[in-house]
């Protein structure tokens, strides 16, 4: 292994310190901030650097996806299935309920068990549509679940309308006589629905955003 600049030691103190306070990898900007670097590029090339002496490992096209493989707070990665998309906008069809069996999905992305927090039973859903932006979650994006069917009022679920036969991602609200689905996003209107015509399918645990 070389011996690492000045900047660079910076950098991996800084990914480790950020990530014990907050429990998640920092962005490029992050550490930009952090360690009073330059411009991304410059974190970019000693990224490329620690990662080709094996310190980190960086995941494309994951805003935070930068992964210690070294030292205190190293962490290990674990695969889970990306089982389709859901809608974050207007319900849209998916072809049967086995759209959520992750057995039967062949694509899958690793994530670290921060990213899980630690839970079973993970998967994940790529996003389509607007409604949740104003909870961070927007088209394209990968929101991570636990399978569960149960959900707290307000939380963000993935939500299977039996009727329609369609899945919407939205937070989940009971009601005296109906179940609210309610975007994150002003623009739009809730979609409610009868108790009965509702299942969860899982409760958003993280999000993995897309990078512009």
């Amino acid at each position: 292994m070389e011996k690492l600049s000045a900047k660079q030691q910076k950098i991996i103190e800084f990914i480790r310190r950020f990530r014990t306070e907050r429990h998640y990898p920092p962005t490029v900007r992050d550490i930009v901030s952090g360690c009073g670097i330059s411009s991304t590029s410059v974190v970019d090339y000693n990224l490329d650097i620690l990662e080709r002496e094996g310190l980190i490992r960086r995941h494309s096209g994951i805003s935070r996806g930068i992964e210690l493989l070294s030292g205190p707070g190293a962490e290990g990665g674990r695969k889970i299935p990306v089982i389709g998309q859901i809608a974050a906008g207007k319900p849209i069809p998916v072809p049967s309920e086995d759209t959520w069996d992750s057995t039967a999905s062949a694509e899958t992305i690793e994530v670290t068990e921060d990213m899980a927090r630690g839970k079973e039973g993970i998967y994940a859903l790529k996003v389509k549509g607007t409604s949740m932006v104003d909870a961070l979650i927007n088209d394209g994006d990968l929101v991570l679940m636990q399978y569960t069917n149960t959900v707290e009022n307000g939380e963000t679920a993935a939500v299977w309308l039996k009727v329609e036969k369609e899945a919407t991602l939205k937070k989940v609200y009971r009601e005296r006589t109906r179940i609210r689905l309610q975007p994150a996003n002003k623009l739009m209107k809730p979609i409610y629905a009868d108790p009965d015509n509702v299942e969860i399918q899982g409760k958003v645990v993280g999000v993995i955003r897309k990078m512009a």
